[in-house]
């Protein structure tokens, strides 16, 4: 397992709630964490159909580009009653015709498609992270993530990102979309796959 040594890690994402996510997350390294999108650095088509192959694409993207190690993770939900859709397509579900993301629209579509297929509630999920470290010399680290629980209608809560707001975790009586960044971050998918990753990187 490599461990990472400088000052400076890149976080391939333009997405700056993603990027203070993993700033707390890695709150304990102390070294800097810099958006892709600080550094404009292009964001990498994602052609792969693994949560695995996507995170790879942009880390090794990002490590090339900056010539510095590099952090990227590709997440999704994944629901039962519809096959484990959408999956590595979660973000697709919420682009617009303006190259945009509403995830509103994306959330709607879930429920849409869970009371189309018949499914009786609980409509269980789960939240499914992968983290990929590239360094520039090609070499990468893998970790992964995973949280249990339910989609929910209507959606409740404005924190967190993504599809937070109709994802009940098992064992809790609240969204992620209702949660503190403190509370999401002690039981996430994302959280998981960061804690392995610090363990084995960062420590």
């Amino acid at each position: 397992m490599r461990r990472l040594v400088g000052p400076r890690l890149i976080v391939a994402t333009h997405n700056a709630g993603k990027l203070d996510e993993f700033r707390a997350l890695l709150a304990a390294w102390p070294g800097e964490l810099v958006g892709a999108g600080t550094l404009g650095l292009a964001e990498p088509a994602e052609t792969e159909e693994t949560f695995v192959g996507n995170a790879r694409i942009k880390a090794h993207a990002a490590a090339r580009a900056s010539g510095l190690p590099a952090l990227a993770d590709d997440s999704g939900i994944e629901i039962d009653a519809l096959g484990g859709e959408p999956g590595v397509h979660t973000a697709d579900w919420a682009e617009r015709p303006d190259g945009g993301r509403d995830f509103v629209q994306a959330m709607t579509r879930a429920r849409d498609a869970l009371v189309a297929s018949g499914a009786a509630e609980p409509w269980t999920a789960r939240f499914r992270c992968t983290l990929v470290i590239a360094w520039p010399d090609g070499h990468d680290e893998v970790f992964e993530g995973a949280v249990e629980g339910a989609c929910v209608w209507p959606m409740r809560g404005a924190q967190g990102h993504g599809y937070d707001p109709m994802f009940q975790p098992a064992g809790a009586s609240v969204t992620l979309g209702e949660m503190s960044a403190t509370e999401k971050n002690r039981l996430s998918h994302r959280a998981a796959a960061a804690a392995k990753l610090a363990a084995a990187c960062l420590g």
